[in-house]
């Protein structure tokens, strides 16, 4: 009888649900593909016997000691828990005879995390339970079981997490009392050709739906059905047929010209998120060792991963590990890649910072992998300074890769692959991968996208993929590269192969042709609320990252010229590291649990007590000879000044009493001195032994007007606070100007209701400016009356629970406001924001970046325009006309948005997930307001933010003892003042070098001479990793060794001077 002629044509959405059954593990299971792909299975006694020790509380204990606790039996079924604890299964596996000559695999579920430990101590593959794409609970026991197979024992080490922790929903704060179930424990033997006959199906089915109406979409879903009449659960036979089938349809290959997909497997694995750092040492080794198992399968597989903390933590708590690592990196199939220490938030850290991110990365993967990385990799961060491209090439990578623009939520970012260009002009290849994900999972869907979303297709006709599950680490799985291998090369899809990433972007920078340019940064239109959210820690980043430049600028001169100082590198580095680990993408923008937090909370304060320590050990080895026995008992107080610029400040000083102290502020009782032209990178002492003496500066007067305002007035400027605690006049006493708007005011406290679409402590939404209530103040008074400060306080209250106090302060040497804030923090779901409307017109603000600034629109013209209503800025932002402008200055805030002639910057957010704690409690912080004659161009905005951020090294004296001032000023930077000295340290390689880092702030080219009073023999050039470059010539003038040096447009230099001994 002939056979039935299918009208599958006729009905193609009835075939390709036919398909989808077969694949499904529903209530056909027993009849479909499912039932055919085990050879056999055995569980319990004697096959498998389980035994349980439970670690106390959170602790995390090593293989050596967890396997000498007592042990108790347990059977499948066996509850773990709470959340966050760690259990260690002891099993004890006796083959069954009639798995002879069988590749055996566990099947181990508990429903969680796990790692599988070999009885000697060697972790072997991760596990990752509970269902889902992430599944992962099988572990090849042997690939040939004997006849007469002896008891092995493994150990599997528990973790009570999810791989995205054990939070409620994705990003809800976690479940303290998750248990988990084990579910599974068997051992198995796959029937390979069925499992095989899986995968053909799953790219049949996948190419008949993503190519429907095509012929290759028809001929898939005639071959999937032809497999489906061909198979029968329990004959084999049928089984290799049907295979014969798919065969036939993959032998069809594509044509040469079509897209090429450079396939990298990966499994991005946040170094903190929705689980603490502690769990991320844990989520590597389960996942890298995973990895190492498939490459001895498939040795055609290439896998990278970054971070060279996270390889650093591997090294040193799973050294075995690491080694095999190095060995498959010898291969090329490990492939170490990313450059930086952590994959790094690039909006809050410094320049500096992100020079260290390089510096630390790559001088790791030179000494443990014998070369530094050539990609900047970066797929998941929150946007993309302007600068990054010049700090790339800088820290001899050439090339960049991220996808998160593909995020965008009003404007589609119009490239693919293109040259993006950083504000010095410098150029980086750059791709963002056209799947839109880096944790794609080898599907025919991923491989169309890769086609037609690719945006520079006519430029360059291939792509990279990033595939493997990840977030939480895992990687890619065996069904992903086996579909991977099914279509490398087949007709109706890209040709897709394994590949390392370099081998992408050299052929694409051999063979593409006329790509576009970005040029400045690249904006990232979502996640505006991580400029705030957290702000205790990026207060502390601050702190640290300006603490550690004066640690090491004063730590350099100490060693140079006081007898037996030595440079503390070792404590730096490891310091450094810290402060770099708390960068990574989902720390430092506020968007991790409240344990990662509370761990992030003890590491600043470990960075910070260890650099008050080495800062004190320095200035003593420094001046000793000169320091008062106590504050109590001096007469003056000495001046340390690490900016390269004279400057002359109010200074409090705590503790210090004599005839010649002017004033006793009100808040604290500290004294009040005046440090006169402090030279800079000097040293300048002030007397307080004499009462008579003029003071420093022309005072500083408080008084209330005939309508109930606080008027603060120096020589500079006269400002006005309204009873309502807002600054409603602002005149320029020199330039005879008013600054603030008739009607308007500034310092106005405004309340947001912030309530995202979804991402909690990320998202501060467009919306989120049109609600709002304003605050009023209350209790204003004067506290400080002159003759150095004049100061109100204000308070206001924000709500039930919630309260600001200020202290508003006008210092005798200085045009610039200074508001100094203590706010108890309760809200839910609110945004805290403080506004300033000036009457200053201009099209643009500026902003500072890192080694630079942004310069971003005050209107929103176009839909670009409009999606920058909160962006991010450093020390300030500055709102200028031709003539004047004025600045906002603060000390640990970064969200800022100026529309017209209103700046504002936000404070605090109250998120609830995932911290259902953000913010909460108290905070303190400052922001000033810095009006100034020109533009800002023209002014120097860059200094005063510096000076605002980086107090003077102050240390209570004898003033009458002579202090040994020879080797200062210790550098001079002189010539053009938009050239900023940024960074003093000891070379990484040779404390008796010193580098220099400087950068050009404005955008002009600039010509200066750095000049050292330290025994300089030699300078050269270098780059970030402190390689030569190039010779500089060095011209000696007396005790001084100087370099000229000429900066183009935002340039960032680095000199290392060799230091005679």
């Amino acid at each position: 009888m002939d056979k039935p002629m299918s009208y599958l044509q006729k009905h193609p959405s009835i075939t390709r649900d036919r398909v989808a059954k077969f694949m499904a593990e529903g209530q056909w299971k027993d009849v479909n593909i499912h039932a055919s792909l085990y050879e056999a299975r055995a569980s319990g006694s004697p096959a498998i016997e389980l035994e349980v020790w439970s670690a106390p509380g959170q602790e995390r204990p090593t293989f050596d000691y967890a396997v000498k606790q007592e042990y108790a039996p347990i059977k499948v079924g066996h509850t773990f828990g709470p959340s966050w604890s760690t259990h260690w299964v002891r099993m004890k596996v006796q083959i069954p005879a009639e798995m002879e000559g069988k590749h055996v695999r566990l099947l181990f579920d508990p429903s969680c995390e796990a790692l599988v430990w070999s009885d000697r101590g060697e972790p072997l593959q991760g596990i990752t339970g509970d269902g889902g794409d992430n599944y992962h609970v099988d572990f090849t026991v042997t690939k040939k079981a004997k006849r007469d197979e002896p008891v092995r024992v493994l150990y599997l080490e528990v973790g009570c997490n999810g791989m995205f922790g054990n939070g409620g929903g994705l990003i809800g704060p976690p479940q303290e009392n998750r248990e988990f179930n084990l579910s599974t424990a068997d051992l198995v033997v796959y029937n390979d050709d069925a499992w095989a006959l899986y995968y053909d199906m799953e790219i049949l089915a996948a190419m008949a739906k993503g190519l429907q109406d095509s012929p290759r979409g028809w001929q898939a879903l005639v071959a999937a059905n032809d497999i489906i009449n061909e198979f029968s659960v329990g004959d084999q036979k049928s089984i290799k047929n049907a295979r014969n089938i798919s065969a036939r349809f993959f032998a069809a290959q594509g044509g040469q010209g079509n897209h090429q997909v450079y396939a990298i497997g990966n499994c991005h694995i946040d170094t903190a998120w929705l689980w603490p750092y502690d769990e991320t040492k844990r989520k590597i080794a389960r996942s890298w060792s995973t990895q190492l198992d498939y490459m001895e399968r498939y040795p055609e597989y290439r896998f990278a991963a970054s971070q060279a903390q996270q390889f650093e933590w591997l090294r040193t708590l799973y050294p075995s590990l690491f080694k095999r690592i190095q060995e498959k990196a010898k291969t090329g199939q490990f492939i170490p890649i990313g450059s930086t220490w952590v994959e790094m938030d690039c909006n809050i850290p410094s320049g500096e910072s992100l020079a260290r991110q390089f510096l630390l990365g790559q001088r790791f993967f030179k000494q443990h992998f014998g070369q530094t990385c050539d990609v900047f990799w970066l797929p998941d961060t929150f946007g993309y300074s302007s600068q990054l491209p010049q700090i790339v090439k800088l820290s001899g990578a050439k090339y960049f890769f991220t996808q998160k623009l593909s995020w965008n939520n009003i404007n589609k970012f119009p490239n693919t692959t293109f040259w993006w260009t950083g504000l010095d002009g410098s150029s980086v290849l750059t791709h963002m991968a056209p799947a839109n994900t880096y944790t794609a999972q080898v599907t025919v869907s991923d491989l169309i996208n890769s086609v037609k979303q690719h945006k520079d297709v006519a430029y360059s006709n291939e792509s990279l993929y990033l595939y493997g599950n990840g977030d939480g680490g895992g990687g890619p799985l065996e069904a992903m590269i086996e579909r991977l291998d099914r279509i490398k090369d087949v007709d109706g899809l890209p040709r897709i192969k394994h590949a390392h990433p370099n081998e992408f972007y050299e052929h694409v920078e051999k063979t593409a042709r006329d790509l576009v340019t970005w040029k400045g940064e690249l904006y990232f239109e979502l996640h505006r609320g991580t400029y705030t959210s957290q702000a205790r820690t990026k207060q502390y980043n601050r702190q640290a990252e300006l603490l550690l430049r004066d640690v090491e600028m004063l730590s350099v001169v100490a060693q140079s010229v006081a007898h037996g100082f030595a440079y503390p590198a070792a404590e730096l580095d490891r310091v450094w590291k810290l402060v770099c680990l708390n960068q990574f993408h989902d720390v430092i923008p506020g968007s991790s649990i409240e344990m990662v937090y509370r761990d992030s909370d003890k590491i600043y304060e470990d960075v910070v007590n260890s650099g008050k320590a080495l800062m004190e050990s320095a200035v003593t080895s420094l001046f000793s000879h000169v320091a008062a026995e106590s504050v109590s008992e001096a007469t003056g107080v000495l001046f340390v000044n690490t900016t390269a610029w004279p400057r002359s400040d109010v200074v409090a000083v705590p503790g210090l009493r004599g005839p010649g102290v002017q004033q006793i502020r009100e808040r604290d009782n500290a004294a009040l001195v005046v440090a006169a032209t402090v030279p800079g990178c000097g040293v300048a002492v002030a007397d307080v032994t004499n009462g008579s003496a003029d003071i420093e500066a022309v005072p500083v007067t408080a008084f209330k007007d005939s309508k109930g305002n606080v008027v603060l007035e120096n020589i500079y400027v006269t400002a006005k606070i309204s009873p309502r605690g807002q600054l409603v006049s602002l005149w320029d006493r020199r330039e005879e100007r008013e600054l603030v708007p008739e009607g308007g005011a500034a310092n106005v406290f405004r309340l947001h209701d912030d309530v995202p679409l979804f991402w909690d402590a990320w998202d501060i939404e467009i919306y989120n400016q049109e609600k709002f209530t304003e605050l009023s103040g209350s209790n204003v008074r004067i506290v400080d009356e002159g003759p150095l400060l004049a100061s109100v306080f204000v308070e206001v209250a924000i709500g039930e629970n919630s309260v600001l106090r200020q202290w508003i302060s006008l210092g005798a040497t200085t045009p610039r406001l200074d508001f100094d804030c203590s706010v108890d923090w309760h809200e839910n779901r609110k945004c805290l924001k403080v506004a300033f409307a000036w009457d200053i017109h201009s099209d643009v603000a500026t902003y500072e970046t890192q080694f630079g600034i942004v310069q971003r629109p005050t209107h929103r013209n176009t839909t670009w325009d409009m999606a920058k209503f909160e962006v991010c800025g450093h020390k300030f932002a500055d709102l200028s006309e031709h003539g004047y402008g004025v600045a906002l200055l603060n000390d640990c805030k970064y969200g800022f948005s100026t529309l017209g002639n209103v700046m504002s910057m936000s404070l605090l957010r109250a998120p609830k997930a995932p911290d259902a704690n953000c913010d909460m409690g108290h905070h303190s912080f400052r922001y000033a307001v810095y009006p100034h004659k020109g533009a800002f161009g023209e002014a120097s905005v860059v200094r005063e933010a510096y000076q605002f951020n980086v107090p003077l090294v102050q240390l209570p004296v004898d003033a009458t003892a002579s202090a040994d001032l020879s080797v200062l000023p210790f550098f001079t930077l002189s010539g053009a003042s938009s050239v900023v000295l940024d960074t003093v340290k000891a070379a990484e390689d040779n404390s008796s070098q010193v580098v220099v880092r400087m950068y050009e702030a404005y955008g002009g080219h600039a010509r200066v001479k750095l000049s050292t009073k330290l025994r300089v023999a030699r300078a050269q050039l270098t780059n970030i990793l402190e390689e030569h470059v190039a010779d500089a010539k060095l011209v000696a003038s007396g005790n001084d060794r100087s370099v000229d040096l000429a900066f183009k447009p935002f340039e960032v230099k680095t000199i290392k001077f060799q230091v005679k001994a």
